[in-house]
């Protein structure tokens, strides 16, 4: 795959998912910009075709100044990936507004303000690909995580009413959808999860795991090569869909 002379943006791309599809994207010959909140995490990984950009996707001021910097360094948007995010659980009751909001606002949010500036300047490219992060959770329930579930589902209805309003275009919007992926979060719900639950944590990763079919964690790279082979010539006619990686079906 030869992807020299495209611009590719990836929010949360300092670490885990985001780092992983980046680092695939500039090896094929992209130029890519990595956002994110925390800029030692995302100077760490910067170099070669990857630049770094503090951008929080929950303010749109931030998202919208963003995007016009990183186009006027490297030009139009080609190829978008909306993968900031954070993975809380809390059950409905014990949930206030200011969580749900945060949850909401970063993940839902995050992802519509991230995808409306990427189409300023990729509308009128022959060629474009928006790409959802999202998660098995927005498409069946996750269990003590109703917010998250609710803006994983509302990523999913996004994706597929812009692939509507732009079908027929050069332009594709996808949704990858991970299981338990083998990153920091992960490791941080299993401390969460033990907690909350009163159990061990290596019987909350367990707990994990066993969600996945195939009974293992993802790795971060079995998610980025799905991103790679959606911005190939190879996907034109893969459009408004969810692609799941989770060993087998849901």
């Amino acid at each position: 795959m030869d992807l020299n002379g495209k611009h590719a943006l990836i929010t949360g791309g300092g670490t885990g998912i985001g780092l992983a599809i980046a680092k695939a994207l500039a090896e094929a010959g992209a130029e890519v910009t990595i956002t994110g909140r925390r800029k030692d995490v995302l100077d760490k990984v910067a170099g070669g075709r990857i630049h770094a950009l503090t951008m929080d996707v929950a303010d749109e001021a931030s998202v919208v100044d963003g995007f016009a910097s990183a186009v006027a360094e490297r030009g139009p948007i080609a190829i978008c990936v909306a993968n900031a995010g954070i993975a809380e659980g809390k059950a409905l009751h014990k949930m206030d507004m200011d969580f749900w909001r945060k949850v909401i606002g970063i993940n839902l949010d995050g992802a519509y303000l991230t995808m409306r500036e990427a189409m300023k300047s990729m509308t009128g490219l022959d060629y474009g690909r928006i790409i959802a992060v999202a998660s098995i959770a927005g498409i069946k329930g996750l269990r003590g995580a109703p917010a998250y579930t609710a803006s994983k589902h509302g990523m999913i209805g996004l994706i597929r009413g812009l692939s509507e309003d732009y079908m027929g275009s050069p332009i594709t919007f996808n949704a990858i959808c991970p299981g338990y992926v083998d990153t920091a979060i992960v490791s941080e719900n299993t401390v969460s999860i033990a907690a909350r639950a009163g159990i061990s944590e290596e019987q909350a990763l367990k707990m994990m795991v066993k969600t996945n079919r195939h009974q293992r964690l993802i790795s971060p790279q079995e998610v980025a090569n799905t991103a790679l082979y959606l911005c190939s010539e190879l996907s034109g006619s893969i459009n408004g869909q969810t692609m799941e990686i989770a060993g087998g079906q849901m």
